[in-house]
């Protein structure tokens, strides 16, 4: 990929906007109490995206009038929450192969103002699966259509630092004629207008590459994305002898093309209301990012123009997340930075390391740097920045080697329908390249930590690098995705997909994987284990079921990542350590730790030490009841005698789950294939911390924050203190979940307060604004029975103490961006944490990442602020019409904490 010219970095404005722009930032009323009780009597700031014809609007729990179960045909059962077992159609486990991720593809970006030859294609009405039969507002653009449009090279109108105001949204006519109104503005833009959500420091880290995805409506898979595969469907395991090999297409190569989006092909096709996903296609997506190459995603909304052509769940209004980059507040996916059908968004992901401004200024430090191919040349930001050619496979940039990232996804952030469109299949994943996590496993420099990954591609194989999505759903007697929206404690579905399949088959070579583990659920947790399949009832200690003439072992691994970061040392799943200092060694050998809702754990397995052909599953051991939180975890044992085995029975003439949860059980099958190559992969062995009577191994990547420091741990001593009690009232159905502030009162969530504002710690010089960063500490906390896995938004944090004591192994080398407390065995109902903040100022959020809790109401909004800010940014207000602001109010300790530094 060229060099693209980046203009110089002092041109970027740094500060608040001017009092003649509409995002011109507002003084704190006097009155601080008085306002917050006034934002009770105000409208929902979401009220934009449920117009209707004439002038009317529809509200939050009327999106639900097409759901296939409203509450009076509901069940009483768990499984599925208040549903009905999920019918499978004659599926069986085992009979088709797991989907790998398709990946989005980069393009260099250039500046040229080159209008499309292919406009945004219209919606229009057509037959089923793919479009409503007879209304267009009701449904999105032809397949075909939509897959040329995105193939088009370029982007018009050219990405602006400010948001385009002036260019009309394409779909203006139709939405007209749906709203029986003449709309007098309704820019192709979403993005907020101004100064105050313009792109930050956007001529210093330019656009460099990009593409261009819709949010649309369940179609077939085209094979648009088939030429930008770094693979070609011609190299390494996805090349035609390797077992990932994609051969559906017409011509020589290989490809993703399908009949369209299914959970498994005895399963029916999804229908155009019932999934929304990127490019409305499967493969699942993934992003292939590289550190030091900024990237902007131009997101469209194909989504039908009528909000309530959702099959009784979602909103067609989105808002896009990349969970967790260190990003600028404007491209962070702020729930009421929402944008509608028709519009896109331009989001610039600046990909540069935390601590830019203040570390490593110089690029010298070679730890910090981003993958390349020699002889391919880069604009880099560094201390002269300029094209650099590529040598030796890598280039220098800025920045904080330590706070290098790997595993990240972006979802749906829309205010009160995260659940909702997050399960509707608005979630990818994205990795995140560096010059310790190259994705090549053979080049030894020293840096790069050669993780298992393949060795055809100078960076980014994923021949043994797997992207694993879990998530559990249910659909109706039809086959359709159905999601109950009307239980606010939160959702269980009966079936767990992985890579949105049933039961899948992974083919695995005989050496060392990588698997990148999300758990991508609304409401569930996890603990997922892994065992090998013994040939004999009594071969291996835990046999089968009676008669099945088959036993299973536990296979150990190491957790390499926690979250979005590699760790300090890899920890081992082995029965070596007591990793929870619970006097249990075994409770955690060959089974992971709980992982709450959009939590990644990142592991390395070596399947060179089992028989070529043993059959290896995954499987869920955490039993949930409700949606408030888990209950137990079920013993290996009997989940594999099948003496815990849910199933479907029908009492009293109604089918339900008896036994127990259906989502404990095995989700993927893997099967050891013969490896003939050479696995260059490094042994996470070397890696691990410290046991009885072994020291410690080498270090990954090292915390920022070494707790054993006396100095540092001063400084965390005097740094400001915030507290946030998550909580539930009684007192209203529709927004029974809270969250109370450094010890204040306990409001419903409103985008128009600010609940805390850590300020950047100093202003502005040619390079940016410096200093180490805003240093705070946050305390979580939470009580009853009920489990909440709270996601930080921006930065990671190096946790203090969980309950009261250090936290357990897996955390103790870990920066976090999600926090779970709550009653699991591994949690508890507190967690203290270490947070930094520089470089971007703006709005942020903190919330539940159970996802029915933050849509009703456990979420907040936080802001960091430039230095010395005294004003309160406002807050967006958009409409079919544009975005418009109106002031905030931030709390009374929103600047000072609950204890200001000393």
């Amino acid at each position: 990929m060229g060099a693209t010219q980046g203009p110089a970095a002092s041109l970027d404005p740094f500060g608040e906007p001017p009092t003649t722009d509409p995002s011109a930032y507002t003084a704190q009323p006097r009155d601080v109490k008085g306002a917050l009780q006034n934002l009770l009597l105000q409208e929902e700031t979401n009220r934009g995206s449920y117009e209707l014809s004439n002038g009317l609007y529809s509200s939050k729990h009327e999106q639900t009038a097409g759901n296939v179960l409203p509450p009076a045909q509901q069940s009483l059962f768990n499984y599925p929450t208040n549903g009905y077992p999920s019918p499978m159609f004659g599926a069986q486990p085992w009979t088709q192969k797991l989907l790998m991720f398709e990946e989005f593809g980069l393009r260099p970006l250039d500046t040229v103002d080159r209008p499309y030859s292919l406009p945004f294609p219209q919606p229009r009405s057509g037959s089923l699966p793919e479009h409503d039969p007879d209304h267009a507002t009701r449904s999105g653009p032809d397949g075909d259509e939509l897959s040329a449009f995105l193939l088009q090279e370029g982007l018009w109108p050219l990405a602006t630092r400010e948001a385009n105001t002036f260019t009309a949204n394409p779909w203006k006519p139709q939405i007209q004629s749906f709203l029986n109104r003449y709309l007098a503005g309704g820019p192709a833009e979403g993005r907020p207008p101004g100064e105050g959500w313009a792109h930050q420091r956007w001529n210093e880290f330019h656009p460099q590459a990009y593409f261009k995805t819709a949010q649309a409506g369940a179609r077939a898979n085209r094979g648009t994305r088939d030429g930008f595969q770094l693979h070609g469907f011609n190299k390494g395991e996805f090349g035609p002898d390797g077992l990932y090999y994609s051969s559906s297409g017409t011509g020589p190569g290989g490809s993703n093309r399908d009949g369209g989006p299914r959970f498994h092909p005895d399963m029916p096709v999804q229908e155009h209301n019932s999934l929304w996903t990127f490019d409305g296609t499967f493969p699942p997506k993934l992003l292939m990012a590289r550190y030091g190459q900024p990237i902007l995603m131009r997101h469209y909304n194909a989504l039908p123009i009528d909000p309530a052509a959702n099959r009784g769940f979602g909103l067609h209004t989105i808002s896009t997340h990349e969970h967790n980059g260190h990003n600028p507040a404007e491209s962070d996916g702020f729930a009421n930075a929402f944008f509608f059908p028709g519009q896109y968004y331009d989001y610039r992901w600046p990909m540069q390391l935390a601590g830019y401004d203040t570390i490593n200024t110089t690029a010298s430090d070679a730890r910090a740097a981003f993958p390349c191919a020699d002889g391919e040349t880069l604009w880099v930001n560094d201390g002269k920045p300029n094209p650099k050619t590529c040598k030796y496979g890598k280039i220098n940039i800025r920045g904080d080697w330590r706070e290098t990232m790997s595993t990240h996804w972006f979802h749906d952030h829309m205010l009160d329908f995260t659940a909702q469109n997050v399960y509707k299949g608005n979630a990818v994943m994205m990795n995140y390249y560096s010059a310790l996590d190259r994705g090549n496993e053979a080049m030894e420099d020293g840096v790069n930590l050669r993780l298992p990954s393949g060795t055809a591609l100078p960076w980014g194989n994923r021949d043994y690098d797997v992207n694993l999505v879990v998530a559990d759903k249910a659909w109706d007697q039809s086959g359709q995705l159905w999601f109950n929206p009307f239980n606010p404690e939160g959702f269980l579905g009966d079936r767990v997909l992985v890579n949105w399949q049933y039961a899948p088959v992974l083919d695995v070579r005989a050496r060392r994987y990588r698997f990148r583990i999300l758990n991508g659920s609304v409401s569930r947790f996890y603990a997922f284990a892994f065992v090998a399949e013994c040939a004999g009832q009594r071969a291996c200690p835990m046999p089968g079921p009676s008669g099945s003439n088959v036993s299973y072992k536990r296979v150990p691994f190491h957790m390499i990542a926690n979250d979005g970061n590699l760790m300090e040392h890899a920890v081992p799943f082995d029965g070596t350590l007591d990793l929870d200092r619970n006097g249990d060694l075994q409770n955690h050998n060959g089974i992971l730790p709980s992982q709450g809702i959009a939590e990644r754990y990142d592991i390395v397995v070596d399947f060179a030490k089992l028989a070529v052909g043993t059959k290896v599953y995954m499987l869920n051991v955490l039993e949930h009841e409700t949606g408030l939180g888990t209950r137990k975890v079920i013993a290996l044992a009997d989940i594999l005698s099948g003496k815990y085995q849910p199933k479907v029975a029908t009492v009293n003439g109604v089918p339900q789950w008896t036994g127990g949860d259906p989502g404990i059980t095995k989700l993927l099958q893997i099967v050891v294939r013969p490896y003939t190559g050479t696995d260059y992969s490094m042994n996470p062995a070397d890696y691990e911390p410290a046991k009885p009577g072994k020291a410690a191994g080498r270090k990954m990547i090292p915390l920022w924050l070494d707790r054993n420091d006396p100095a540092q741990m001063q400084a965390v001593q005097n740094a400001r203190k915030r507290t946030f009690e998550f909580g539930h009232t009684v007192a209203t159905d529709a927004t029974p979940w809270t969250i109370k502030s450094d010890g204040g009162a306990s409001y419903k969530a409103d985008m128009r307060r600010v609940s805390a504002a850590p300020q950047l710690a100093n202003g502005p010089t040619d390079a940016g604004a410096t200093g180490n960063g805003t240093l705070e500490v946050w305390k979580l906390s939470t009580g009853g029975g009920w489990s909440h896995p709270v996601h930080v938004h921006f930065e990671e944090g190096v946790i203090l103490k969980r309950g009261g004591l250090p936290p357990p192994e897996w955390e103790k080398w870990a920066r976090k961006d999600v926090y779970r407390i709550g009653r699991e065995d591994d949690s508890a109902k507190d967690v203290e944490f270490a947070i930094r903040f520089r470089e971007f100022a703006g709005t942020y959020m903190e919330h539940c990442h159970n996802t029915q809790h933050e849509d009703n109401s456990m979420l907040l909004r936080w802001d960091i602020e430039h230095p010395g800010q005294f004003l309160v940014m406002p807050t967006p207000m958009p409409t079919w019409e544009g975005v418009t602001y109106v002031p905030s109010v931030g709390i009374q300790t929103f600047r000072t904490g609950s204890a200001a530094p000393r």
